[in-house]
Parts: C-alpha cells; sequence; structure tokens
C-alpha cells in the first residue's frame, strides 16, 4: 500500500527536499568521498576554476555564504594548498582569491567527476524538461 501525502503532496519544499536527498547520494558517491570534498569547496574551487580571481564578496554572494563562514572556507582550503589571497591588482585595499596548482588539478578533477556526477538524475528527462527544471529552480533560488 503506498503512503498518502496529503498536504506535503503540495509542498514544494517537501519535494526540493526528497530532490535533494538524491542529489546528495550522487554528490557524496562522485566527488565527496573520492576527492575528500565538501559541498561548498567543490562550489568554491568550481567557481575560481570557471572564472579565475574572484573576491571574496563575490563568492559570499554566488555562495550565499556570510563572510565569517565564507572566511572560515577560505582558511581551511588555504591551509590545505588549494588557494591563497592575493592583493588586488585594480585596488590594493582588497584581496582576490585564487587558486594554486594543486587547486586548480583538484578543481578540474572535480570538474571532469562533475560532468558524470549527475547522469543519473537526469536519466529520466529531456533536454527540455532539464532546462525547464534548472530555469525553474533558478527562480526559487532568485526569489530568495
Amino acid at each position: 500500500m503506498n503512503v498518502k501525502l496529503g498536504p506535503l503532496a503540495d509542498l514544494l519544499g517537501f519535494h526540493l527536499a526528497q530532490a535533494q536527498l538524491v542529489a546528495n547520494q550522487a554528490f557524496e558517491a562522485h566527488v565527496g568521498e573520492p576527492l575528500a570534498l565538501r559541498k561548498v569547496e567543490f562550489s568554491l574551487l568550481l567557481l575560481l576554476h570557471a572564472n579565475g580571481p574572484l573576491a571574496p564578496k563575490q563568492l559570499a554572494r554566488t555562495l550565499s555564504l556570510p563572510a565569517p563562514a565564507l572566511t572560515v572556507l577560505m582558511d581551511r582550503l588555504q591551509a590545505q594548498g588549494h588557494l591563497r589571497r592575493e592583493p588586488n591588482p585594480q585596488d590594493g585595499r582588497s584581496q582576490h582569491v585564487v587558486l594554486t596548482p594543486a587547486g586548480r588539478t583538484l578543481a578540474a578533477r572535480a570538474a571532469d567527476v562533475a560532468a558524470h556526477m549527475e547522469d543519473g538524475l537526469r536519466a529520466g528527462l529531456s533536454a527540455a524538461e532539464l532546462a525547464m527544471l534548472r530555469e525553474l529552480l533558478g527562480k526559487v533560488w532568485q526569489a530568495r
């Protein structure tokens, strides 16, 4: 006998949480355990890999992290040898966050793994459905 969801069937948060469980399992199996990365570390590395040097404010805004949490994250990745802080050449009062050679190597490996990490999640979706899902999830995120 199937369990009725009742009011949960209409709650977007419930469906997002259910999907997140599956996405978390895929992340842990492909990235988390093999590369010893947390989701936020993975995200920060891939942002720097895709963009080059970024200001901490840009990273905090993109990752939806408060400044103190970003500082702790950057300190941890810097201690592991994956990133460094450099003076901003356009404004000596601020810093840029830059991947080290080891960080670039790890980010490239993580990007390669990520290309196939969600194959199972996408398997039941057409290209149009996947594009629509990304667009709709983006709208949910932007509404925050």
